[in-house]
């Protein structure tokens, strides 16, 4: 079977860690691969006998994209036996069946975080992806819910959850690093992802900014770009960093330095608002280091059986409690997870249920 897949968004956000950490496992089987996207970033698989590259520098879900697909696009997936997009955006034109995974459908969850325009956009595209698929694929049950509920139930979705990449090995020395990223010698809290209005951060400066000092001696680092707030949440944001020394952004860091951000940590925070799956508090947990984390249905879902501790979503007393509870003694235990745990989420699991409802 000759398989086209969508390479452009690699490597960007999570869609794009999605894909890296299931396309290895792609690969390996007996089929054939037309990989789609910059051909720099995916020169890498160039020198595998089953895979083709098709240099793609086409944006997702735009104009051309949906209308007017170049014709070397089209006729290229065409010649293949089907489609797979990591994402909703799905190509004009394409002849062969399209399978694709929606990762969440928050936006008609949460529609204050875009304009009615922008929803009534996303929402064409997500019922777009449902029309032209055959069969979609997800990171949840809840998720699964959620589309059902908005796109119906008349295709397959199938629940193929999102895993955390390999943590680099312990012993692997970074001096240089550590100083550039200037991790601070005292103990942290951290935050990781895009700072967007979903991911509930406000909450955590707000809590974090009341116990700072005399009643919590700990700093707290934010790994995510301030620059991706919004003018009110940015405000916010600049509000509680200028008024402590003890937030710090980093703006976006590398892999190594995440790596670092984590393995040092003395709590993970995830205060999110909404998740499709949420892979900081896995990655964390995968590290030893404990996680405090909203109780929104899909933590639940995904993280009950990991010992993590819940607080009430959108409520900073609720996480400043839980923060004193946690931290108020000093240091948290590191986590132990069993070996059970430590594999129930693996990209290797996600990719081959992939691949087994490839028709």
């Amino acid at each position: 079977m000759s398989i086209s897949v969508d390479c452009r968004m690699i490597d960007s956000s999570g869609i794009g860690a999605y894909l890296r950490g299931c396309l290895p496992y792609f690969l390996e089987t007996r089929h054939n691969f037309l990989l789609i996207g910059d051909g720099r970033r995916l020169s890498e698989f160039a020198d595998r006998a089953n895979v083709d590259i098709l240099d793609c520098p086409l944006k997702p879900f735009s104009v051309t994209e949906t209308f007017f697909p170049p014709t070397r696009l089209y006729k290229a997936i065409n010649k293949t036996n089907l489609y797979y997009s990591p994402y909703f955006n799905v190509p004009g034109r394409i002849g062969v069946p399209v399978y694709t995974t929606i990762h969440d459908i928050i936006f008609p969850d949460m529609p204050e975080l875009c304009s009615r325009a922008g929803l009534a956009a996303r929402m064409w595209f997500y019922r777009r992806a449902f029309s032209l698929s055959k069969t979609l694929f997800t990171v949840s049950r809840f998720s699964k819910s959620r589309i059902e509920h908005y796109l119906g139930d008349s295709k397959p979705v199938i629940v193929t959850y999102s895993a955390a990449p390999v943590p680099v090995r312990h012993d692997l020395r970074l001096p240089d690093e550590k100083q550039r990223l200037g991790t601070p010698k005292e103990p942290y809290i951290l935050f990781v992802g895009n700072i967007k209005k979903h991911k509930g951060l406000s909450c955590l400066l707000e809590a974090f900014s009341r116990i700072r000092g005399a009643r919590l001696n700990y700093k707290l680092i934010v790994a995510g770009e301030k620059n991706n707030f919004r003018t009110s949440e940015r405000a916010t944001a600049d509000k509680y960093a200028s008024n402590s020394d003890g937030v710090l952004f980093t703006g976006l860091v590398s892999g190594i330095e995440l790596e670092i951000l984590f393995r040092n940590a003395a709590l993970l925070v995830q205060p999110s608002l909404y998740e499709g799956f949420g892979l900081p508090p896995l990655e964390a947990l995968l590290r030893g280091v404990p996680a405090l984390i909203s109780d929104i249905e899909v933590f639940k879902e995904i993280y009950g059986e990991y010992g993590v501790t819940y607080f009430r979503a959108g409520s900073s007393d609720s996480l400043e409690e839980k923060l004193l509870e946690l931290l108020g003694s000093g240091m948290p235990p590191r986590v132990e997870l069993s070996d059970d745990l430590r594999s129930k989420y693996t990209f290797e699991k996600t990719a081959l249920e992939i691949m087994r409802n490839f028709d």
